[in-house]
């Protein structure tokens, strides 16, 4: 069997607060989900929903109140977890005063790479984010989309196997999060894994295998996207060279013209943004039911 890249199950996460008599909130509510190797796991909610606080138990960052996170089958709040991840945070602080070549050199020897390896591997993520022309300007004249490539490639500075990614196009222009998309795309292809969270929905419709739904901590849906985003009881035929009068005919007499060619049918697809709303709409609405 394949080991997961990422296992949580269970997971509890409370902030207590610092005023006597006043109750801990509950941030993630019993949240559970596997990454396969090799996949784009989404997980998508409002602001507040518990996506941060779900990939910061996962970091070890903070430790679960209840359940448990593994990476790669390692317990999550070990040290030796977080060797084969890279992490890109919402906003990652970077010192302005540096070039983007001596940004990435700075992290290579924080990961104890030195010498010509450190310089290969300089200069292979800023080729594969697209920033060799601007290796030697100075962070503090680069774009928002430009900081987030450059964080992509510090991110995976030590070349690791899962890629953990918080709202990675946040702030970023249309151009920038294509880029930014088709990177995600091109390290799926080289056999990363990546788990992202974000709010924007159809940019993760564009990249993700597998997307969770989390809303006031829980989650409330999960699974497969070409499956969440099917419609059951509906379904489409889709014909090539057929004329308008060929379409309107049923799928029998399709078949029998013999000039026509059925090309696929299946059931014809919602939107993430839909579904995503329906999830959340009808979990608040049993929810009210239920006081």
């Amino acid at each position: 069997m394949t080991q997961l890249a990422v296992d949580i199950r269970h997971l509890v996460k409370d902030f207590r607060s610092p005023l006597r008599g006043v109750k801990a909130f509950r941030a993630v509510d019993g949240v559970s989900l596997q990454i396969q190797a090799g996949e784009v796991y989404g997980l998508i909610g409002p602001n507040g929903s518990g996506k941060s606080t779900t990939m910061k138990a996962l970091l070890g960052l903070v430790a679960p109140t209840a359940g448990s996170c593994a990476i790669y089958g390692k317990d999550s709040m070990k040290v030796d977890s977080r060797n084969d991840v890279g992490f890109l945070p919402e906003n990652p602080y970077f010192y302005k005063h540096l070039t983007g070549a001596e940004t990435l050199r700075f992290y290579g020897k924080l990961c104890d790479i030195r010498g010509k390896v450190l310089e290969a591997r300089v200069d292979e993520l800023l080729e594969l984010v697209d920033l060799r022309d601007a290796r030697d300007r100075r962070l503090g004249g680069y774009s928002k989309g430009m900081l987030q490539r450059i964080g992509l490639a510090q991110a995976m500075i030590q070349d690791p196997r899962l890629l953990i990614l918080d709202e990675p196009t946040a702030g970023v222009d249309p151009i920038g999060s294509r880029q930014i998309r088709d990177l995600i795309l091109k390290l799926r292809d080289q056999g990363k894994t990546v788990f992202l969270c974000s709010h924007l929905l159809e940019q993760v419709q564009e990249v993700c295998d597998h997307v969770g739904i989390i809303f006031q901590g829980k989650m409330v849906k999960e699974g497969r996207l070409e499956d969440l985003i099917s419609l059951e009881d509906q379904t489409e035929i889709v014909l090539k060279d057929a004329d308008e009068e060929l379409v309107a005919e049923i799928r029998g007499l399709v078949e029998r013209t013999g000039h026509a060619r059925l090309v696929r049918t299946g059931r014809p697809r919602t939107t993430l943004e839909r579904l995503f709303l329906q999830e959340t709409q009808g979990y608040q609405a049993a929810k009210g039911g239920e006081k």
